[in-house]
């Protein structure tokens, strides 16, 4: 994926030596829940959106130095890395910098998600089944082999979950064979936690859209 096509070039940065009217300005206007503080040109941290509700207006930036916070991407950050910066740091907003640390623009979580949504594994036909093992024994080469060995295809799958011991992946496999491949895995003693078919799916996504449209707009 090329997210690079995604970032946003007309959106401030400040100064540090900057007044906060600035930034209360800036969150007042907009959504988002950073912006890139800058120091002799340099990128120095980040100031939050919830920081910004004990700001005076003729306060400096400088007085709140200490409590920037540092996060950011470069131009070669591939996407996956992009959504774990903005997942670790509930933000919405991400800086990018140059080698020379400058603030050459910024990613925005929307875009970035929507640039997930767009891959196959969302678009293509197919069933989501969601499986849990112990992560001692879990094997992405055997959950694999499980599913080709039952003449379907896995259109692809990631780790959605990890807690006391316990892996859950959820996986788009093509709807032929589905039910040997549900059964195989119960042999292999995975749970089966989630399986069915591609509308229910999307019906499951759309009664979590309000928690979605919250979290984007962090």
């Amino acid at each position: 994926m090329h997210i690079q096509e995604h970032i946003i070039t007309n959106l401030p940065v400040f100064d540090i030596k900057d007044t906060s009217e600035k930034i209360l300005e800036f969150f007042q206007d907009t959504t988002y829940s950073h912006i890139a503080i800058l120091e002799d040109g340099r990128f120095l941290g980040l100031f939050s959106e919830i920081d910004a509700d004990g700001l005076l207006p003729d306060s400096k930036i400088e007085d709140f130095r200490y409590e920037l916070q540092s996060f950011f991407a470069r131009r070669e950050t591939n996407w996956l890395d992009v959504l774990e910066v903005f997942a670790r740091n509930e933000a919405n907003l991400l800086p990018i910098l140059n080698e020379k640390e400058e603030v050459v623009g910024y990613y925005c979580l929307t875009d970035i998600v929507a640039e997930f949504i767009d891959t196959p594994f969302f678009t293509d036909p197919g069933s989501i089944l969601v499986v849990a093992t112990g992560i001692k024994d879990y094997s992405f080469s055997e959950i694999a082999q499980i599913v080709e060995s039952n003449n379907a295809k896995l259109i692809g799958g990631f780790i959605t979950d990890t807690q006391n011991d316990i892996v859950q992946v959820t996986l788009k496999i093509t709807a032929n064979n589905y039910n040997k491949v549900v059964q195989t895995f119960r042999r292999y003693n995975y749970h089966i936690l989630f399986g069915n078919s591609d509308d229910e799916f999307l019906e499951d996504l759309k009664k979590r859209s309000d928690y979605l449209d919250k979290y984007l707009n962090v």
